[in-house]
């Protein structure tokens, strides 16, 4: 489904990606793991088309994804791509439920079926009875089922996620682990996650470790 082949990024001096290529198929769940400064997340967000690279191709489902340009991108990130961050980047003038129906408002969906959407989603992650609480009054577990509710709103084909569990303690880990496998099983989504968490790293089909730039 998304094929990169010989990615290179720099900034300034600094080799980032070395002739990275890597290939993701439909429904496949794949952790990045590697020290700090080893280029997951700069290959993660060239992967969800947030960063260009020096050099390489970048395919989804046969597009050349690096010859659109920004409002086509934007176009395309928002009908096909999910994120999940670390400290969830909800707004916090917003409610749970129009947090995670913000990316369909942006491409002019219809409010009304992306609340029923959104609300399905809320009641699958055990978070509906928090739709009309902001983010300051969620839990660090809870924002971050509304940020996976988010990403799942636009019914994406891949998710990425940018250390996901970083700031969650343990329990709360676990569970989005755990969440992880249902989101997958259940929709059948692609999912790239970037992770320190060993046991997160476990539970996916298939483990890229990256060292200086690239995959080893």
């Amino acid at each position: 489904m998304l094929k990169a082949s010989n990615i290179s990024k720099a900034f300034g001096d600094i080799q980032v990606l070395d002739d990275v290529s890597v290939e993701i198929e439909k429904g496949e769940l794949i952790s990045i793991v590697g020290a700090s400064g080893a280029g997951k997340t700069t290959l993660l967000q060239i992967l969800g088309t947030l960063d260009v690279p020096d050099q390489g191709s970048l395919l989804f489902n046969n597009t050349n994804l690096l010859t659109l340009n920004d409002r086509q991108l934007s176009t395309f990130r928002n009908k096909h791509i999910g994120f999940i961050f670390q400290f969830h980047h909800l707004l916090p003038e917003f409610t749970a439920l129009e947090n995670a129906i913000m990316p369909g408002l942006i491409s002019k969906e219809n409010e009304k079926t992306l609340r029923k959407k959104a609300l399905e989603y809320f009641d699958f992650l055990n978070v509906s009875h928090r739709i009309n609480h902001k983010p300051s009054e969620l839990s660090g577990g809870e924002k971050q089922r509304v940020a996976v509710a988010r990403a799942l709103c636009n019914t994406p084909e891949i998710i990425f996620a940018d250390e996901p569990s970083g700031n969650l303690d343990s329990k709360n880990a676990d569970e989005l682990n755990d969440l992880f496998l249902q989101v997958r099983k259940e929709f059948n989504i692609a999912m790239v996650i970037v992770t320190h968490n060993k046991e997160l790293a476990s539970i996916a089909d298939r483990t890229l470790t990256m060292a200086d730039g690239k995959i080893i």
